[in-house]
């Protein structure tokens, strides 16, 4: 019987890695957890150093030599943002010699995969930051360069609490309307007042990496109907919203059937407000569109990318390496 092709698959995070090794046939031989390996904070050359010792140690527990050489890698790292970086990070990993033939791309992309199987999708994050990308079962790709403000980014969890306190800072000064995210931002800290809150930052007193920890806040806020906090809300699912359509009008779906994938953890938490505003939204501009929230880790999307590349696969495989992908990141 011929041996199944094998593949690494490579969901690499700002502050995660999954990496997978698998077959053809749908088994996972090996699944090794990593830290961050974006490229924008470690330069391409310490994120491949970083992913190859991954990668060979996902080799070793799968019983392979180190030098072993698999069929096809599939990586997909943040920070793959500009076709640039792209090909430099190709480059890399072609040099890093994992596999005979590989792709690299954003990890956005394995994201959309993990959460459809339908060639015509648009995947939307909203976690930490904010990202869009979609393709069409032609091929085609649509993306955003989601650089930040640079590039007209607006939202995703660091950018809300940001907003947070602003909205708080001001509400208690008077230069913006009275707001509740004011009491609710100094009982965060547990200081007295924003100003305090503000000056305590300034001064180290206050770890500024707890500014983050403000989009919860937010959304609380909001549902408990503040117009300040409820306005910063509307304003995320109109981005979202605006992403998912752009995409869709560039890849010309946006008045056929496609799949639109919500991920992030901003999006995830379904809060009412957000989600509620995100759904119809879509829903009007693109009528024919499903909707759903991943539920499978990327790196299922990035396996399950390395599968089809071998050929059409089966239901039951695909069914498969979600389950045990999904069980494998949830331990």
């Amino acid at each position: 019987m011929t041996a199944p092709p094998t593949y690494v698959a490579i969901d690499g995070g700002n502050s995660k890695t999954h990496v997978v090794l698998g077959d053809g046939r749908g088994r996972v031989l090996a699944f090794v957890r990593g830290p961050g390996s974006s490229p924008h904070y470690l330069g391409v050359p310490g994120s491949i150093e970083l992913l190859d010792g991954l990668v060979r140690r996902a080799m070793a527990d799968a019983g392979l030599a180190r030098d072993s050489v698999l069929d096809r890698a599939e990586v997909y790292i943040a920070g793959a943002d500009l076709p640039v970086e792209v090909d430099v990070l190709s480059k890399a990993v072609g040099e890093a010699g994992w596999a005979r033939e590989h792709r690299v791309d954003n990890d956005l992309f394995a994201l959309l995969r993990a959460g459809t199987s339908n060639p015509d999708a648009v995947a939307v994050v909203c976690g930490a930051g904010i990202n869009c990308v979609g393709r069409s079962a032609d091929g085609r790709t649509a993306r955003f360069p989601s650089l930040g403000p640079i590039s007209g980014d607006w939202g995703g969890g660091h950018h809300l609490a940001e907003l947070t306190l602003w909205h708080a800072a001001r509400g208690e000064d008077g230069r913006g309307p009275a707001t509740a995210l004011s009491a609710a931002v100094a009982a965060h800290f547990g200081r007295a007042t924003v100003e305090e809150v503000s000056a305590g930052l300034h001064l180290g007193e206050l770890n500024r990496q707890r500014v983050r920890d403000l989009a919860p806040v937010l959304f609380a806020v909001a549902a408990a109907g503040d117009p300040a906090a409820r306005g910063v809300v509307a304003k995320q699912a109109r981005e979202v919203v605006a992403l998912a359509t752009i995409a869709a009008r560039r890849l010309g779906m946006l008045d056929k059937p496609h799949a639109v994938v919500l991920g992030g953890g901003v999006l995830a938490a379904r809060h009412p407000l957000l989600h509620e505003a995100v759904l119809s939204g879509i829903q009007a501009a693109a009528p024919k569109a499903t909707i759903g929230i991943v539920a499978d880790p990327p790196v299922a999307g990035a396996a399950l990318l390395a599968l089809d590349a071998f050929g059409p696969g089966t239901p039951e495989v695909e069914s498969a390496v979600r389950a045990a992908l999904g069980i494998a990141a949830a331990a």
